[in-house]
């Protein structure tokens, strides 16, 4: 089991849950705009939330993002240790940094103390794309020894000044290089894991990355916390996470959708269908199963595991509940009769 550390009150590692982060694509130093931002992703089930820190002014920002947001603030430092000391003075609830791009260690002594003052943890993120040189030649490119490595030079670093109030993450846009490095790290030592696929791409792309990536370590029992890096508005980062954690038998929490891939006994619309309800569902918060089925020769059958469902035929449908129908209904009340039931769950 890996060691715990506390974000903004968010337990992180040492057996608890594993927690959904993304990130704001607003101006930092915009507070309204990045306010918004925070208050949608945290809705859409977001429990703790990154922020860009570029320059002095989006540092100053901190603060007062940080009064007015629903969940835990990590600030995000590249280059300048200056930027981590003014935000972790305005009140952030952890910075990220990759310790050996912010200068000599003085500096990284600096930002080490200020975080033992404020009693906030530092997350060590290694990216396979921002590598150091001197490891790049050791290892002949990228790979996961290399960026395990890293992460301990940055490790080993930190403890140089008494810190190691410490989370991880070895990113790539490899899966199998990401898999295998927190794999490596995973054996080797006992600091919680934030995984993640970075700069995996779009909606369709990114997700099916990060659902192999993130969702395998899940599966073997590795991450502590993670984020889905899609090219998107971040709430649909969100949404990924969510449909991952339950892929994985990680969390039972919301709803999941079941739906046949259809035949050619399909009499229906039934993708439009399983698109409709699959949207509605979003609102919903209970740990139900609910089915989608094609026919109404086994669909019922088929997913009498589902809690309720649909299955459709020809100008009407069938609504069943745990393997037994309910009732006949006319294929265009379909949806509005399943959530009629789904609200009497």
């Amino acid at each position: 089991m890996t060691k715990q550390i506390n974000v903004g009150g968010v337990p992180i590692g040492g057996g608890a849950p594993v927690t959904i982060q993304s990130m704001t694509n607003t101006p930092t130093q915009d507070v309204a705009a990045t306010v918004d931002q925070i208050k949608k992703l945290a809705a859409a089930g977001c429990e703790i939330v990154r922020v860009a820190v570029p320059d002095m002014e989006a540092a100053r920002a901190v603060g007062k993002i940080k009064e007015q947001s629903p969940i835990p603030v990590v600030v995000d430092i590249h280059f300048d240790y200056k930027l981590a000391l003014e935000a972790i003075a305005a009140g952030a609830d952890k910075v990220r940094i990759n310790p050996g791009n912010i200068g000599g260690e003085d500096r990284v002594k600096a930002v080490a103390e200020a975080c033992l003052l404020h009693n906030i943890p530092i997350r060590i993120g290694v990216n396979g794309g921002s590598l150091e040189k001197s490891i790049l030649a050791k290892y002949g490119g990228i790979c996961p020894e290399a960026m395990v490595e890293s992460a301990f030079e940055h490790i080993r670093l930190l403890n140089k000044f008494d810190f190691d109030d410490i989370c991880v993450s070895l990113k790539s846009s490899s899966v199998p290089i990401t898999m295998r490095a927190y794999q490596l790290i995973g054996q080797e030592s006992d600091y919680p894991l934030h995984i993640g696929v970075t700069e995996a791409g779009t909606v369709r792309m990114g997700t099916l990355k990060s659902a192999v990536g993130i969702g395998g370590l899940l599966a073997l029992g590795i991450g502590d916390t993670m984020r889905v890096s899609l090219s998107a508005d971040p709430v649909e980062e969100i949404y990924a996470a969510r449909e991952i954690l339950k892929a994985a038998g990680v969390r039972r929490e919301g709803p999941e959708l079941v739906s046949c891939p259809t035949c050619g006994r399909t009499k229906i619309d039934l993708i439009a269908l399983a698109n409709q309800v699959e949207e509605r569902l979003k609102t919903v918060d209970k740990p139900i199963t609910v089915a989608v089925m094609g026919c109404a020769v086994n669909g019922p059958g088929e997913a009498s595991a589902a809690d309720c469902g649909i299955a459709g035929g020809v100008g009407e449908g069938l609504l069943f509940q745990r393997g037994e129908i309910v009732k006949k209904v006319p294929q265009d009340r379909l949806v509005d009769e399943l959530f009629a039931l789904i609200e009497r769950l």
